[in-house]
């Protein structure tokens, strides 16, 4: 959609050559192209963009000629997972990353990237709605307002968390050089807690979608992502307005936990009542592949994450480039009988099928987003870039922890301890008392692999206890302050002329 406007210029450059002194030359408006300001002028079209908004969530997997998957990306620098690959210099920023030794010309450019796209399509919507709309309804534009509007603080999440200070904008730039203001972190934590306070002001988003509709938006998203910012900045004045979000979940009856961990991550538990968000992938008619890996289609996820040549369907799964084994540390963390152990950790090398072990194997394989076999079956161009592993943003688990949590910090009154004990029921093992310390914990054995663990250390102030040298020598450097925020990517400080200040890493 972006280049209706440039290729009706491109069309009447051409009608300039090829009409000589006719006086068609003159004609400005093309009769067969619509432009830009002309097509979004309808409910229908506008309704397309909203569409468009949403895309970029679907790349960060692969795109921009890098492998960003933003939950793996986050939990490398925890303590849940090796790197893996072949040795240090495969996906070498991650393992930089990993050993707290980002370099500006060595980072995770292509999220920067898929980041600053998403923010500009939401852009495109909210100045699309301030041209003349004759049939669309107000319910129709608050509900894409609300959408967009919340969309672009989950885009605007990413840059905040791996890059903290970064360039803040709601109006895209009119041409080149496209530059814009950067902001502390602390400044765009205000300007995207204002925006998404502005969506919920709205109130046109539904606390769940039909089936037709999932993968949108819902209330019960943007609260998560309110409570996820509000908590990662230690906002004590809008806890209690989280804890009243969460409440607001817990008590809509349509969500609730799905009774069998192991469940969630297949293929029958994608939008479960335990589903609050997830980022859509498909096989059926996928057509995504490497030169078009903006395609529609799915995800790279489960190849990166399963055993190297790994004899297809053995154990049910299917192999891949063997990243991100999971530490022996993180399977001995969970109890005995806790269910979550074995939907977590994929014990491969107790299998006894012969795989090419690569660096840093330790047999332990994340099951939550591994190569199952059948699962990529019905694509139709790469079948490495095409499983149909939805990715898991919010869980209704993390409602009830979110909500413990907030209590036990003085936000409002509830049981801390009833929430705390569902999440361990359903996993099978016993009640613990309600601190803080297990109630993090517990986050903890819940979402490995799933995006939470490194931003908890650094927001609860563990980060620089944990995070320090293993005992194999693979992470050699501690986590310190400094090292909150990674190095912005040298090519956008070089495109930048002088506007962007690096990060102190």
């Amino acid at each position: 959609m972006k280049n209706y406007k440039y290729i009706a210029s491109a069309l009447f450059t051409a009608a300039l050559t090829l009409t000589g002194c006719s006086d068609s030359f003159l004609e400005v408006k093309s009769p067969t192209q619509t432009t830009i300001d002309e097509y979004f002028t309808t409910d229908a079209h506008i309704a397309e963009a909203v569409v468009a908004a949403y895309d970029p969530l679907h790349w960060p997997d692969w795109a921009m000629n890098e492998y960003n998957p933003v939950n793996i990306m986050s939990d490398i620098m925890a303590d849940d997972l090796w790197i893996g690959g072949a040795d240090k210099t495969d996906n070498a920023n991650w393992h930089y990353m990993m050993n707290f030794e980002a370099r500006p010309n060595a980072v995770i450019a292509g999220l920067w990237t898929d980041a600053y796209s998403g923010v500009k399509r939401c852009n495109d919507v909210m100045g699309y709605m301030q041209n003349d709309i004759p049939d669309m309804s107000q319910e129709h534009r608050d509900y894409y307002e609300a959408q967009v509007r919340t969309l672009r603080v989950f885009y605007y999440n990413w840059l905040w968390k791996f890059w903290g200070n970064v360039v803040y904008f709601e109006t895209n730039f009119e041409g080149a050089p496209y530059l814009g203001t950067q902001y502390t972190a602390d400044e765009v934590y205000d300007f995207m807690i204002a925006d998404l306070e502005k969506a919920l002001a709205l109130n046109a988003l539904p606390m769940t979608e039909t089936d037709a509709n999932l993968g949108r938006v819902t209330k019960a998203m943007a609260y998560m992502l309110y409570a996820e910012i509000v908590m990662y900045q230690n906002d004590e004045q809008r806890y209690p307005t989280a804890l009243k979000y969460m409440t607001e979940i817990i008590n809509e009856p349509t969500y609730e936990l799905n009774p069998d961990y192991t469940n969630i991550f297949k293929e029958e538990g994608e939008w479960t009542s335990e589903s609050i968000f997830e980022v859509n992938y498909k096989d059926d008619n996928a057509i995504r592949d490497w030169g078009a890996p903006l395609a529609a289609g799915g995800t790279v996820l489960p190849t990166l994450l399963s055993p190297n040549n790994w004899p297809s369907g053995t154990d049910g799964h299917d192999g891949g480039w063997g990243f991100c084994p999971v530490r022996q540390e993180t399977y001995d963390r969970y109890e005995e009988g806790d269910t979550r152990r074995d939907a977590t950790c994929w014990n491969a090398g107790a299998v006894g099928a012969d795989y090419n072990k690569r660096y840093q194997d330790t047999g332990l394989f994340l099951e939550k987003y591994a190569a199952i076999t059948g699962n990529n079956a019905d694509q139709k161009a790469s079948s490495e870039l095409n499983w149909n592993n939805n990715l898991r943003i919010y869980r209704y688990s993390e409602t009830l922890l979110n909500a413990a949590e907030l209590i036990l910090r003085g936000a409002g009154s509830g049981s801390a301890q009833t929430y705390l004990d569902k999440v361990r029921a359903r996993a099978g093992v016993a009640s613990v008392p309600a601190t803080l310390d297990n109630v993090i914990e517990e986050r903890h054995l819940e979402f490995v692999g799933e995006g939470k663990r490194y931003w908890d250390l650094i927001r609860t102030g563990k980060a620089s206890t944990v995070l320090v040298p293993d005992q194999y020598g693979y992470r050699t450097n501690s986590w310190s302050e400094s090292k909150k925020h990674l190095p912005i990517p040298q090519s956008e400080i070089d495109k930048a002329q002088g506007t962007l200040k690096q990060n102190n890493y």
